[in-house]
């Protein structure tokens, strides 16, 4: 049953948004509005368009006791109510609660798990796979902080990604991805099976996170060079260790300023996680707890390459395009993820 009240409120409210913007807002009040008014519009379209529907369904059936029109009435009617349930469930979609950290960047860290260096040389390619998504998606990238081994993978890295419902594609990419391979280092042919681990943090805006001066340590250092971050010959790398906490952040540029900047905004995901998680009462306040140990049993997903398959275990898809995945086409599996979010949630709510 869809909850009329709230329709109505909806209705009213949006149109309120609408006079407001229209008559000028104070200038501290147009975003705040705006932001409002931009959420409401698509939840609105849907109430029109399931009560023109619903109106058009009365106008035929009255159209029944008219001798003259009862033909043209009859051939309608099917077609009308049949529409009805799709246009009620496009809008119980619409009036699912929004997670308030969709529309915000997303920081992404990567770091192997169980497999030494063929674990490493996976996380390199999810760092690829990610980067091709996002290029793809129009969004803007940055890396942040990366170290990398000898072989050309990645002990550890953190980009931002910046763009239109970043975190909303990305928040569901969290948790251990298993590889199934012939590492280039393997000689007998022998198939591997390694994971690495990526953790998908919404980015926290100063307002959501306050963090005391004197809960922060800030250490500049110099990149280690070879093997290691970014080659830097100044003394410019930033670390910062939230003491409460112990969470350690590091920021490679070369501008020690914009390091500062950087590192202070991952720390911040990182809290701001912390505190998502804590209230949503899913995980242990532990950031840890989001990608687990990163043991190949504590998987999300598994990546064949032998046989061409991507399988996403916890809805049960498997593709048998594994190039494509790997080269960023990520559309499919992030679209059924978030349908099987939305299909949970609507069951919640009917339940």
């Amino acid at each position: 049953m869809l909850p009329h009240d709230r329709l109505i409120q909806i209705s009213e409210r949006f149109e309120f948004l609408e006079a407001r913007l229209n008559a000028g807002p104070a200038p501290d009040e147009i975003a705040t509005i705006s932001r409002e008014y931009a959420d409401l519009r698509p939840v609105v379209a849907q109430i029109d368009a399931w009560r023109r529907l619903q109106s058009e369904i009365a106008e035929a059936e009255a159209m029944l006791r008219d001798p003259e029109m009862r033909a043209l009435a009859e051939d309608e009617l099917p077609r009308l109510r049949a529409n009805l349930p799709i246009a009620e469930q496009a809008l119980q979609l619409a009036l699912l609660p929004k997670d308030a950290a969709d529309a915000r960047p997303a920081m992404i860290e990567i770091r192997p798990g169980t497999g030494g260096d063929e674990a490493a040389l996976f996380a390199s390619d999810l760092l690829r796979m990610y980067t091709r998504y996002a290029e793809a998606q129009g969004w803007q990238m940055e890396i942040v902080d990366l170290q990398q081994t000898e072989l050309g993978g990645i002990r550890e890295v953190t980009v931002r990604i910046a763009g239109e419902g970043v975190f909303a594609r990305l928040k569901y990419e969290s948790g251990v991805h298993r590889v199934q391979r012939v590492p280039e280092t393997e000689s007998g042919g022998r198939i591997h099976t390694s994971a690495a681990t990526v953790a998908v943090l919404p980015e926290a805006e100063e307002v959501d996170i306050t963090i005391p001066a004197n809960d922060i340590r800030i250490d500049t250092m110099r990149s280690s060079g070879a093997g290691g971050q970014h080659v830097n010959t100044t003394d410019s790398a930033v670390r910062i260790t939230h003491l409460p906490t112990g969470l350690v952040v590091t920021s490679s540029e070369k501008s020690q300023h914009r390091n500062r900047e950087i590192a202070m905004g991952v720390l911040r995901a990182r809290l701001y996680d912390m505190e998502r998680r804590r209230a949503a009462d899913a995980m242990a306040a532990d950031r840890r707890a989001q990608v687990g140990s990163g043991d190949r049993s504590e998987r999300i997903r598994t990546y064949n390459f032998p046989q061409g398959r991507m399988t996403d275990h916890r809805i049960n898809l498997t593709l048998y395009k594994l190039d494509q995945v790997m080269n960023g086409d990520l559309d499919e599996v992030i679209e059924a993820l978030s349908a099987d979010a939305q299909a949970k949630l609507l069951a919640e709510m009917s339940g």
